[in-house]
């Protein structure tokens, strides 16, 4: 069995690579890459050059694979279906996210993840949906105000959320891409946290051993901050995400520990590993 990782080099798709050589199952793993020279893949894994943005690249990526580790690109999710399709791809493993089944409530216009799950089960591959919320990488973003000024602005700090390690995605990836009794699920994951932002802001400054404070914005001054960075709509989105957020608090889900049989990494370990990006 052949399995594809798209997206092989990044956020989740780098560590999920990682995660099957050490499984063992190296020469199974093809990884799709835009640039195989710099990619710097472990050894005894396949490497195809290709993207997911580049259809034309994909029928020689997917020649032979059975299963597929498809990143998130739902712009393209048509042209992956028919050349998947067209190559005879069995099972497909999508990274979607959280959000999808309220996006399935709204305008067609305005799906994102929902978009690609449709994609996938019409098209009548086996499935499996991995369905992570927040990152804890997202918070990242806050390194260079944190090391300025000693400051983060964000909006709705009420908003409790339940922020996921990268790690611990790809770490569930790996399970449901090596055992198929997973096909049909919608896998919700969380981090073991129910935290809100502030929350978050402390445990950095615990981490770095500065302090560090939060000040609110509105979601005007929010939106104005965020749209030349990420344009006006994945801005909006992301905001009616948090005001959800504000509105109905998250609650952690018991997915990763009861999928891999370890406890996912809470946002303080995540802070103390990642306390050089915020000094």
């Amino acid at each position: 069995m052949t399995i594809l990782v798209t997206g092989a080099t990044g956020s989740v798709g780098r560590l999920l690579v990682d995660e099957l050589v050490a499984a063992g199952v190296s020469s199974s793993v093809r990884a799709l890459t835009n640039n195989p020279a710099r990619a710097a893949l472990p050894a005894g894994v396949q490497v195809a050059e290709g993207y997911l943005g580049r259809p034309s690249s994909l029928p020689a990526a997917l020649k032979g694979v059975d299963t597929v580790y498809l990143a998130p690109l739902p712009a393209r999710v048509d042209e992956f279906v028919t050349c998947a399709l067209e190559a005879g791809v069995r099972r497909v493993v999508c990274l979607s996210g959280e959000p999808a089944d309220y996006e399935a409530q709204g305008d067609p216009a305005g799906w994102h993840y929902y978009k690609m799950e449709k994609a996938i089960e019409e098209a009548g591959f086996e499935w499996t949906h991995l369905r992570p919320g927040q990152f804890m990488n997202n918070t990242l973003d806050w390194a260079p105000s944190i090391k300025a000024e000693r400051v983060v602005r964000a909006p709705y700090p009420e908003a409790v959320q339940t922020p996921i390690d990268l790690g611990d995605i790809a770490a569930v990836a790996r399970v449901v891409l090596l055992d198929e009794s997973y096909a049909g699920q919608k896998l919700v994951m969380s981090g073991p946290d129910a935290i809100t932002q502030p929350e978050e802001v402390a445990l950095i400054a615990e981490a770095i051993g500065q302090p560090v404070r939060f000040e609110e914005l509105s979601r005007e001054e929010a939106l104005a901050a965020w749209t030349p960075v990420m344009g006006e709509e994945v801005a909006s989105w992301m905001l009616d995400g948090f005001r959800m957020m504000a509105e109905y608090r998250m609650s952690p889900e018991p997915t990763v520990l009861e999928v891999t049989g370890r406890a996912p990494l809470s946002y303080r370990e995540w802070a103390v590993r990642n306390a050089d990006a915020f000094r």
